[in-house]
């Protein structure tokens, strides 16, 4: 049963933008917090933004270049990714709770996760 689906993936040059989108199905569909993660080869899956109802939440790494929103209505999500660079290279992962979750920035806060999509950012 799906429950996450991502799209807007693919290979950009630094300097380019992205976006992302996210939409939930099946139990996910009533998700309030949805948010999204990156995990770049060798390193671990580290958080890059999160929005739960209204508010919204961005690493350090991504703030000011990325934006994000949403349509509670339909559980849907999307990233915007502005002025990429090289280091944003990775798989991104949406994320979504039922919860307005205490902890954004934490994957163990989060009930379902998609596959993930690449995005490749080249210098």
């Amino acid at each position: 049963q799906v429950q996450l689906v991502e799209s807007g993936g693919g290979l950009v040059q630094a300097g380019g933008s992205l976006r992302l989108s996210c939409a939930a199905s099946g139990r996910a569909s009533g998700a309030f917090t949805m948010g999204w993660f990156r995990q770049a080869p060798g390193k671990p899956r580290e958080f890059v933004a999160a929005r739960s109802g209204t508010s919204t939440f961005f690493s350090d790494s991504v703030k000011g270049r990325f934006t994000v929103g949403g349509d509670n209505a339909r559980s849907t999500v999307w990233l915007q990714k502005d002025s990429l660079k090289p280091e944003d290279t990775a798989v991104y992962y949406c994320a979504a709770s039922v919860r307005a979750v205490r902890s954004p920035s934490q994957a163990s806060e989060y009930e379902f996760w998609g596959q993930g999509t690449q995005v490749t950012v080249s210098s």
